[in-house]
């Protein structure tokens, strides 16, 4: 199980040939202090403690300043506290004393900008994340503090009253308005007034003022066009081709900008002459320019031409980084407000019961001269571990060996011995609770280490047997593996597995495709289907049910792994999580096929179903994903009510490193699913073994229940999504409908002749390698296969596997295409 916690480099040069002392460094401590990771965050609460509290001594002193003048001012002398009690300022004599310092005497009004500033700053050292932007905020705040000064000043000083009025600029704002007096006279107000638009246009990038344009949109395009340069407005052309898909020809345009604030409309207006509609066209050729013709009723006409080489430079320049989200922009994630509230009291352990179970213990390992030098205890919702450090000498086996000698002294169900501990020099001995404690889905969503979460595909399952909440990444796994008896919790694991991953992710970062022999555990999920849902392209339901769909599904899904890995080599990239940043940076263009990508995750509810009525076309193309797709993007959960030999074959096993055991009937197949015992121990409902390669963790799996399952769809399934689910690739199955007598050769694709020399290059009869090579629809090279193989050039169908290749060479492959 991966750490949250960062490793640090240790990694080490090689020492000189001299040993030195630790000791003859005198940098060593300042340069261990300066490294120390409590030193930013405890500076970083004071700054924030300090920004509060001055915050509220300046908003005190607005209205208990002048009461509190006299205390201020006056010496300290010996009856300081009798002093500090007539304070009148919410934050005493200390906060009285500091804000005539920043407001009376220096910056005035102008003070509270740093209280912000300083709460900011702290912020980003405590908790190394900015709640602003530290340097627009600065820019901000000292060009506040010069023109709030110089108002106050400048009215403080008019009305002639520094002495009553003097807080509201401080010493700092009145010296500059007695000297944009002496020096401007009432010019200063234009000073004033002036530099706060100067202000706003550099502040809020503006690049037109657009209240003088809205009276005549015809004649502030004409001034556009004749002021602008040539590479702004194709600047705002490639950003309106982005906007709506880089379509090579558009019919109605219907576009507002709001800083130049003029419109370009399409709509037919009453007037009987149609060439005076303004018209918006883009034409575009491989060989030609683009070329902007704007129509205007004036009859007036403006062209730009630029060169098509010129343009992505340009782009890539002045757009917006591609924002996917923007496709379902007003999407609402679930609240927490859809989860149930147990009133659920944490679970205590007795001090008797620990010392009852731990004399139990004891006294059974003393029965067979088993000496212990300590023993502790560890309370968890459903177990409590009792970890114990053996006498030197004792063999550990013989520990593990007294497994059901001590559960029989304590009258248990299901006790776990864990000989050692990882990373401990301890065997733990998990004994169950008289009463277990209840992990409801609310408690392990709303927590913090979920919601602030930053892995890929976060997963809360429930708590470790410490009380820990446990969030896993399902992209790093990268594949789940799950299994458990009838009713020990596995449909509320995957409910939980889904459940987490639609409170984190948008629906154009995540697609699910779901598949449910059993018919009416995922049900539920239907109504999410726009927003998360996958499927075939043709199917009624997203959520596959029927065998025969779920192998068209299975090999659609590695035809898609097949497409990402293309659209990945051409892009230069090793993961989809590098493809999609380079996309979102608008360094891949749309023009050539590139698109962002979403997660998609695969889970199969009952293996054990579809292995009985498929096996070998369900497991081979499992397999292949389970091999190959973890770095494009999907990933899979598999789960079974049964973990034989039969069901979880070696080929599928070895490909799903990470295992969730829920309570299973035997030892044999607590190793089939494990690689170790101890599943069988489990005591049921949620509790659950996660193994990840060496280290198994014991969780108590949150409790979802269906209700809630169901307003949480309901909730995602009421807004708007997208037109129909994400369609995977076409795959109608290799073997066809008709005879190959009813082929008619003379009639063949145009594509034959290069289908035939690929397959033959490549002495591979595969559907998808022509599809992806020549660029095809599964359905069109599917039937120029079934013409391959009238012809001779390739076997018929096997199954899982690729058709034989009948024609060896190009030179008898040409022959046999000039006899045809």
């Amino acid at each position: 199980m991966t750490s949250d916690t960062p490793k640090t480099n240790t990694f080490r040069k090689k020492s000189d040939s001299k040993p030195r002392a630790q000791e003859s460094n005198p940098t060593r401590f300042s340069i261990a202090f300066a490294r120390d990771k409590r030193i930013p965050l405890t500076l970083g609460i004071i700054l924030m403690s300090f920004a509060i509290f001055s915050f509220f001594a300046f908003l005190s002193y607005i209205f208990s300043g002048k009461a509190d003048q006299s205390l201020v001012e006056s010496e300290i002398q010996e009856g300081i506290r009798t002093t500090a009690a007539e304070a009148r300022n919410w934050l005493g004599l200390f906060g009285a004393k500091m804000s005539d310092v920043f407001i009376r005497k220096w910056f005035g009004l102008s003070a509270f900008l740093l209280p912000p500033y300083l709460f900011f700053l702290g912020f980003k050292l405590a908790f190394k994340k900015s709640l602003v932007s530290l340097s627009r905020y600065s820019g901000f705040a000292l060009f506040f503090v010069f023109w709030i000064g110089l108002l106050s000043g400048y009215l403080v000083q008019l009305a002639d009253g520094y002495s009553t009025l003097g807080y509201l600029s401080g010493g700092f704002g009145f010296e500059l308005g007695l000297l944009a007096d002496e020096f401007l006279g009432w010019g200063t107000f234009i000073l004033i007034f002036g530099s706060i638009l100067i202000f706003i246009i550099f502040y809020f990038d503006i690049r037109q003022l657009s209240w003088f344009a809205t009276s005549s949109p015809p004649e502030s395009i004409a001034e556009k066009s004749q002021t602008s340069t040539s590479a702004e407005a194709l600047t705002e052309l490639d950003e309106v081709r982005d906007e709506v898909g880089f379509e090579e020809e558009m019919e109605e345009i219907d576009m507002e900008e709001e800083a130049s604030s003029w419109t370009i409309k399409s709509e037919e207006k009453e007037k009987p002459a149609p060439s005076k509609d303004p018209v918006f066209n883009i034409q575009g050729d491989d060989d030609l320019e683009d070329e902007i013709v704007i129509e205007k009723p004036e009859e007036k006409k403006f062209a730009i031409n630029k060169p098509k080489e010129e343009k992505t430079a340009l782009e890539v320049e002045n757009l917006d980084p591609y924002d996917p989200t923007l496709d379902l922009p007003n999407y609402k994630y679930p609240t927490l407000d859809l989860l149930n509230e147990y009133d659920v009291q944490k679970v205590t352990v007795s001090r008797q019961e620990l010392e009852e179970n731990k004399n139990k213990i004891v006294e059974t390992l003393v029965n067979f001269k088993i000496g212990i030098q300590e023993i502790k205890a560890t309370i968890g919702p459903t177990v409590t571990l009792y970890e114990i450090i053996p006498d030197p000498g004792v063999k550990i086996s013989k520990i593990k060996n007294l497994e059901d000698d001590i559960a029989l002294s304590l009258a248990a169900l299901g006790i776990r011995i864990i000989a050692p501990m990882p990373g401990k020099g301890t065997i733990g001995i998990e004994v169950p609770n008289k009463n277990r404690e209840l992990v409801p889905a609310k408690s392990v969503l709303g927590t913090e280490k979920f919601l602030h979460s930053d892995k890929d595909l976060p997963v809360a399952l429930g708590k470790t047997i410490s009380n820990e909440v446990f969030v896993m990444d399902l992209a790093k796994m990268p594949h789940l593996l799950m299994a458990g008896a009838t009713g020990q919790g596995k449909s509320v694991g995957l409910n939980m597995i889904l459940a987490s991953l639609v409170y984190k992710k948008h629906p154009s970062q995540l697609k699910f495709v779901l598949v449910d022999p059993k018919k009416v555990e995922l049900t539920l999920f239907n109504k999410i289907e726009r927003h998360f849902l996958a499927k075939l392209p043709g199917t009624d339901e997203a959520i596959i049910t029927d065998t025969k769909k779920v192998i068209y599904t299975l090999n659609s899904l590695c035809i898609e792994m097949d497409n990402r890995y293309d659209l990945l080599k051409d892009a230069g990239c090793r993961n989809l999580k590098e493809y999609n940043a380079k996309f979102v940076a608008r360094k891949l263009s749309p023009e050539k096929g590139h698109k962002f990508m979403p997660y998609i995750v695969l889970v199969i509810d009952e293996l054990a179903d579809l292995m009985m009525t498929a096996g070998k076309e369900i497991e081979a193309p499992i397999a292949r994903l389970a091999q190959l797709a973890r770095a494009i993007g999907i990933h899979l959960v598999v789960a079974t009510q049964r973990p034989s030999v039969n069901v979880i074959t070696g080929i599928i096993k070895a490909n799903f490193p990470a295992r969730l055991s829920f309570r299973v009937t035997s030892k044999i197949d607590s190793r089939t699913i494990l690689d170790a015992g101890g599943a069988e121990q489990l005591i049921g409902m949620g509790d659950m073994l996660l193994s990840q390669g060496s280290d198994v963790t014991r969780i108590q799996c949150a409790f979802l229940d269906t209700p809630e399952v169901d307003s949480i769809c309901d909730w995602i399934g009421a807004q708007k999504g997208y037109p129909d689910a994400y369609l995977l690739p076409e795959f109608a199955g290799e073997e066809g409908e008709g005879s190959l007598s009813d082929i008619d050769l003379s009639d063949r694709d145009p594509l034959f002749n290069d289908a035939a020399r690929l397959i033959v290059l490549h002495q591979q009869g595969s559907t998808s390698l022509i599809q992806r090579k020549l660029k095809l629809g599964y359905n069109r090279a599917g039937r120029i296969v079934d013409q391959l193989e009238a012809a001779g050039i390739v076997g018929p169908f096997e199954g899982s596997k690729a058709r034989e290749v009948l024609v060896q060479d190009e030179a008898s492959l040409e022959r046999l295409l000039n006899n045809l």
